[in-house]
C-alpha cells in the first residue's frame, strides 16, 4: 500500500479520481493500492522564538541576535488533527512507501519534508512531479515516479530560505522596534519591496518637468531623430 500526500484537499480529489479511489475516510481517501491524504498547507513550521527561551517573550536589544543552534519545528495549532492523521498513516504497517505529491516546487518540497521528519517516518519516498491536474498528466506522473533524493537540494534551499526569513524577521523587527519605541515589522522580502515602492512614489510626487531637445538629421530625404 502506498500513502500519497498532497498539499491540499482539492488536489487529493483530483488524484483520487484519476486513480479510481472512492473510499472517503476522516482526513484521507482509501483504495486498494493507494491511500491519499493532504497537508493543508504548512502543517509544520519553524517554532516561535519563545520556544527556545522564555526570556525572548520580552523584546530586549541585549538578547540580539537570536540565532538558534538547533532549530525547533512546531505543528500549527489549528492543524494538529490532520497532522495526527498523517502521522498515523505514515506509521501504519500496511503502508510500505510514501509518495510526495505536494506542489512541484520549492515550497511543496518543504511542506512535505517537514511533516515527514516531524512524524519520525523513515519509509522510502517517491516524488510525484507534475504541473497539471489533468487525468492523463496524473497517471503519467504515477507511471514515472521520481526518486525523492533527486529533490534534496530543492528542499535544502527552501529550508535555508525559511530560516533566513526567521532570522532576519525576528532580529531586525526587534532591533528597530526597540530603537524607535514602536512596533516596526521588518522582513527579508517585505522591507526591500516597501523601499522600492516608496522610492517610486517619491519619484512620482517630486517629478518636475524639464525642457529637452530633439536633434533632427536630414539627409537624402530622410529625417532621423537623435
Amino acid at each position: 500500500m502506498k500513502l500519497v500526500i498532497a498539499e491540499k484537499p482539492s488536489v487529493v480529489m483530483a488524484l483520487a479520481k484519476a486513480l479510481g479511489i472512492t473510499g472517503k475516510k476522516n482526513g484521507y481517501v482509501e483504495g486498494d493500492d493507494y491511500i491519499v491524504s493532504w497537508c493543508v498547507g504548512h502543517l509544520v513550521g519553524l517554532a516561535n522564538k519563545d520556544s527556545y527561551d522564555e526570556k525572548y517573550k520580552k523584546w530586549n536589544i541585549d538578547d540580539l541576535p537570536i540565532i538558534p543552534e538547533n532549530w525547533i519545528f512546531d505543528i500549527s495549532p489549528d492543524k494538529e488533527e490532520q497532522f495526527s492523521i498523517l502521522r498515523s498513516l505514515m506509521n501504519d504497517s500496511m503502508v510500505t512507501e510514501i509518495v510526495n505529491a505536494c506542489d512541484a516546487g520549492r515550497e511543496g518540497e518543504l511542506i512535505f519534508r517537514l511533516v515527514y521528519n516531524k512524524a519520525g517516518c523513515q519509509k522510502p519516498i517517491k516524488r510525484l512531479w507534475i504541473s497539471s491536474m489533468e487525468e492523463k498528466a496524473i497517471l503519467d506522473g504515477f507511471a514515472d515516479l521520481k526518486d525523492s533524493k533527486d529533490y534534496d537540494n530543492l528542499y535544502n534551499s527552501a529550508l535555508c530560505r525559511a530560516k533566513a526569513d526567521w532570522i532576519v524577521g525576528i532580529n531586525t523587527t526587534r532591533l528597530f522596534s526597540c530603537l524607535y519605541n514602536r512596533t516596526l515589522n521588518v522582513g527579508r522580502v517585505q522591507t526591500p519591496t516597501l523601499a522600492m515602492i516608496c522610492e517610486r512614489e517619491n519619484g512620482i510626487a517630486n517629478f518636475r518637468k524639464e525642457k529637452y531637445f530633439n536633434v533632427h538629421i536630414k539627409e537624402y530625404g530622410l529625417d532621423a531623430v537623435a
